[in-house]
């Protein structure tokens, strides 16, 4: 059911954002309070679910709690259409900085999805990038 509601939230964000893909600096960030704000940030939330799922497999092997990640911290780095004009699948890559207790980064890491009407599927994980944990948080790290 949530796939069927992510992708019209994906349609209002492309129609609505023609310049997301072409940012030269930085993220896209649509104005604030403005419907593409909202459009993205439930789309954000749809995907959240997902994206969390992953998070929680990949750093099973190094934490023993999962990191969470908020629809904040992610970021659209690259989303098309696969296929034609007005086609209903997508490419979508965003970057991530997972966090553990009160907003502790411990990685960055960059995810690419394909949607479809009907499916929600990683195509790729790519960590980027490992960031210490501090010391009052030394004990979440899994013993090796």
């Amino acid at each position: 059911m949530k796939k069927f509601i992510i992708i019209p939230a994906l349609l209002m964000l492309l129609f609505m954002s023609p310049l997301l893909t072409s940012a030269k600096s930085g993220y896209y960030q649509p104005a604030k309070e403005s419907d593409e704000e909202l459009v993205m940030d439930l789309f954000f939330s749809l995907l959240l679910p997902t994206v969390q799922d992953e998070v929680c497999k990949y750093y099973s092997d190094s934490l023993i709690e999962c990191p969470m990640v908020y629809p904040y911290e992610i970021k659209i780095l690259k989303m098309e259409r696969t296929n034609h004009y007005r086609g209903y699948i997508f490419s979508v890559t965003i970057e991530i900085t997972p966090v553990l207790g009160a907003h502790n980064p411990v990685g960055r890491d960059q995810l690419t999805y394909k949607i479809t009407p009907s499916d929600v599927t990683l195509e790729q994980f790519k960590h980027q990038k490992t960031f210490e944990l501090p010391p009052h948080l030394q004990d979440l790290k899994r013993k090796q």
